[in-house]
């Protein structure tokens, strides 16, 4: 077997590779040890994830959302109290109490004096992510999704790995080599929308993917990560063919070809 990404042997390889990292609430949708060598695994881990979910708008949307790292810890966020005072506070998922707030002694004698109501202002997740960091994950997603589509198929398999199609976007999600590739960015629903489930259950849906096949012969990757959707095209460094695709389709999702509800 042949890594997805540096195309090396990879048969010895152990790591289990999430397409989306776990600390985004992902547990399912992985590759199986070998798809992507250990190697591998660990440069994205690093690399790319890393600065990813340590980007401060990531970062504010897992600890208004609560999710947690693979370690049930969910990232503190720092903010203000009254006129300015800094403060961090701590979500915890399990124990006694719902989370701590971590401030200066100055902070703490203002809320004793204060005869008003004491405001807390902790900053809200944009939908202005930033893309050179989103731009490398969504490569490494879009190329991992499609495998994870031929896992039942070794032939497949093999063949995307030796696809010189996928070659760019390959080298740039492993290596960073080529310009920014750009990704589109919109917000198809909100962050906390309520879904209805089978047995009357209420869920939210943290993420999701498809792909795209335009009547243009250009393939894209679509993911929504709390319902901000991301779309990056496989075959080369543009988007405006799923701009032109959204404006042809009234500006439906691929991931909702009848619309949201």
């Amino acid at each position: 077997m042949l890594c997805l990404f540096c195309k090396k042997e990879s048969g010895g390889s152990r790591s289990v590779e999430h397409i989306v990292p776990e600390s985004l609430g992902n547990t399912t949708g992985t590759l199986p040890p070998g798809v992507v060598c250990d190697k591998c695994n660990n440069y994205f881990a690093l690399k790319v994830e890393k600065p990813f979910l340590e980007d401060p708008t990531i970062v504010s949307l897992r600890f208004h959302q609560g999710v947690p790292s693979k370690k049930r810890r969910i990232p503190p966020l720092s903010g203000t109290l009254g006129p300015g005072l800094p403060v961090t506070v701590y979500r915890h998922l399990d124990g006694p109490t719902a989370g701590i707030i971590d401030t200066t002694t100055e902070a703490f004698r203002w809320m004793a004096s204060s005869e008003s109501k004491v405001v807390l202002s902790l900053p809200s997740p944009s939908d202005e992510w930033n893309e050179v960091l989103v731009s490398r994950f969504m490569a490494k997603a879009a190329l991992e999704s499609m495998a994870s589509r031929l896992l039942d198929s070794p032939e497949g398999l093999s063949s995307l790995v030796d696809e010189v199609q996928f070659d760019p976007i390959r080298e740039y999600a492993r290596y960073g080599i080529g310009k920014l590739w750009p990704v589109s960015m919109r917000r198809i629903y909100e962050a906390d929308k309520a879904w209805g489930a089978s047995a009357g259950e209420v869920v939210q849906r943290v993420w999701e993917w498809g792909f795209l096949h335009t009547n243009r012969g250009e393939v894209y990757f679509v993911l929504a990560l709390f319902g901000l959707e991301f779309s990056i095209n496989l075959g080369g460094p543009v988007v405006e063919g799923y701009r032109m695709w959204l404006e042809e389709n009234s500006g439906r999702s691929p991931l909702y070809p009848d619309g949201i509800e």
